[in-house]
């Protein structure tokens, strides 16, 4: 029995809604999101991404490769249908709700929390059945009583030494290009596009240094709708100087609704159904891709030299929770008494790792906060791409085995994030081969050289082919784009082997992109494999075949040698391997001595076949 959904199923009937769409997205269509929205999880129990569709009598859960094995864990015996996207008989989401909802009835959903574009292709497929959209009301919310607060935090600027932009010049470029669209109007409803225009952070997301608000802007002033007590004076100050105006964050869809005889400039896949639904019907809408998206994306030279200084603070402190690992346990594989002192506790688990890996972040300079919640996984628990231990559940740590932490930092200078694969004592042959093969696969990715034009989709076969000739794939992209002091996870620059739903990996690669590489291996019940290394777009050469770019690693932390398989290396990928612990080497080696510098040393050390 799941008293959530029965309780939303009356609501349902209240309305003479047949079928409810529940998205994890919130206001502003967010990758993450407060816990005011985790509708899913109040419903289901499932944590993940994905869409929850519920009728009188059936539920089902939509998601992807990523959380198959997490999203069949927690929401056992909750009365929910796992529908596993992309696998064979699965069908498509918009399929499967075409096919449940009966003939003349009603879906609805939160039209805040659904893009436009989706909600208008559900709207003009299920016009084939008669059936009509109700996007109104919030059923969940008036059967989650004790539902979290919207989020509320303090809003501070980023000075425009980290950013190397100012929020003036940032107007300015934004309004030039809307006059030359022709366009009266801008608006931004996207939360790190906002804060990046704005050279503004908050905390109103975990993880993400964002604040809840939309903007309108027009040609001389512009609104931001936002909660006014998270602005202190200084803030308040700032925005006057840069002549925007601040309204409620509720306000915002009767400003919308206030527009007329104009053209508005938006992206209806990053704006929600509920605010272009109030525009009227005077309104033209010039929808293109968010300027700021593709802006923010390419880092300036300011943001490229700072995020550097991130790596090498970053690069210390996973070195450090490296050489932690390493020495943790003695010879006759007990906890040594200094491991115990740092962990706090008699035994090494995932839970107390990971908190001592966001300890080491912490003692770094500019350090702010982690940039997505820690993964840290032993042995079986690993093989769940995003699994996190919790202090109430995890797995103890022992000399053997791979052991896999998955973090990453917010700092000033730089947004972070770094998966490293560490083999705790003596590991099988099977898991010596498969991290080779992603060590492979995140070494010749990292070495491409390609043509101005390429895309993401063009450049992923350089890791994934490694895999595919052993019979292997990984459930998730290769890589994704990173922000600069905001989201983990940034548009449009990704590395995939196909077009995603939503997505635009389709998009070519600029110079000053910063894009994850991160290849694994997991095998359900055994073990996970993943090494990341983020990696900065440069130029390479340019010749009378066009301009060619490579990409470089900034990650600088060492590789794990003790699990690596050197017969399986080629002498090119030997090479690149040696390389790169050179480089290690050469930049951690300022911050260690002693004891470390030698491990350092020994770490990063020449590998010969």
């Amino acid at each position: 029995m799941n008293v959530a959904l029965d309780a939303l199923r009356q609501q349902m009937k209240k309305y003479d809604i047949n079928t409810y769409l529940v998205p994890t997205d919130d206001f502003h269509l967010s990758e993450y999101v407060g816990m005011y929205f985790r509708a899913i999880r109040f419903l289901s129990g499932f944590s993940g991404e994905g869409n929850l569709v519920v009728t009188q009598d059936s539920a089902a859960l939509f998601t992807d490769g990523r959380y198959f094995i997490q999203a069949e864990q927690e929401m056992a015996g909750r009365d929910v249908e796992l529908m596993r996207m992309g696998e064979p008989g699965v069908p498509a989401l918009d399929d499967y709700l075409v096919s449940v909802i009966p003939e003349g009835g009603y879906l609805g959903f939160d039209g805040r929390c659904v893009d436009f574009h989706h909600g208008m292709t559900l709207r003009d497929r299920l016009a084939e059945k008669a059936v009509a959209v109700k996007a109104e009301q919030d059923l969940v919310g008036q059967v989650w009583t004790d539902r979290p607060a919207l989020a509320s935090s303090r809003v501070w600027i980023l000075e425009d030494r980290f950013a190397g932009k100012s929020a003036a010049e940032k107007l300015a470029e934004l309004r030039a290009l809307m006059q030359q669209k022709g366009a009266g109007f801008h608006i931004i409803t996207s939360l790190d596009d906002i804060a990046w225009l704005m050279n503004l952070r908050a905390d109103d997301i975990p993880c993400n240094p964002v604040f809840l608000s939309y903007m309108i802007i027009d040609p001389k002033s512009a609104y931001l709708f936002v909660n006014p007590a998270d602005l202190d004076e200084e803030v308040k100050a700032y925005l006057e100087d840069l002549r925007v105006k601040v309204a409620p964050y509720d306000r915002f869809y009767e400003a919308v609704h206030q527009l007329k005889d104009t053209t508005v400039l938006l992206e209806s896949a990053k704006t929600n159904y509920a605010t272009i639904s109030e525009l009227p019907d005077s309104v033209r809408i010039l929808d293109e891709m968010l300027p700021t998206s593709m802006w923010k994306s390419q880092k300036n030279p300011v943001e490229i030299e700072n995020t550097k200084k991130a790596h090498v603070k970053d690069g210390v402190a996973v070195t450090n929770f490296m050489y932690f690992m390493k020495h943790a346990f003695t010879a006759d594989a007990q906890l040594t008494e200094e491991a115990k002192k740092l962990l706090g506790s008699e035994e090494m688990n995932e839970w107390n790792t990971a908190k001592l890996s966001e300890r080491y972040r912490g003692e770094q300079d500019g350090y702010i906060e982690p940039s997505f919640t820690t993964i840290s996984a032993y042995g079986p628990n690993a093989a769940l791409p995003h699994y996190a231990p919790t202090a109430e559940s995890y797995r103890v740590i022992e000399p053997k085995g791979l052991y896999l932490l998955d973090s990453g930092g917010q700092y000033f200078e730089g947004t972070t994030d770094i998966t490293r694969t560490i083999a705790m004592g003596p590991i099988t042959e099977i898991e010596r081969k498969h991290f080779t093969l992603v060590l492979k696969s995140m070494l010749r990715l990292g070495d491409v050289i390609f043509l101005e034009g390429s895309s993401g989709i063009t450049l992923d076969l350089a890791a994934r082919e490694v895999l595919w000739r052993e019979g292997l794939n990984y459930n998730h992209g290769t890589g994704h784009g990173v922000g600069f002091c905001l989201n983990v996870h940034e548009r449009p620059n990704a590395f995939r082997y196909r077009q995603a739903q939503g997505r635009m990996e389709h998009m070519p690669l600029h110079e000053g992109n910063i894009t994850s590489d991160e290849p694994g291996i997991y095998i359900e019940g055994s073990h996970g494999i993943r090494l990341e290394n983020l990696t900065l777009v440069e130029k390479a050469f340019q010749n009378e075949f066009g301009n060619f770019f490579r990409l470089s690693f900034l990650t600088m932390v060492p590789l794990d040698l003790d699990a690596i398989d050197v017969r399986l290396l080629e002498p090119h990928e030997l090479a690149l391997l040696n390389q790169y612990h050179q480089q290690v080497y050469a930049t951690l080696a300022p911050y260690f001595s002693g004891d470390k510098l030698a491990w350092l040393q020994h770490a990063t050390r020449e590998v010969q076949l």
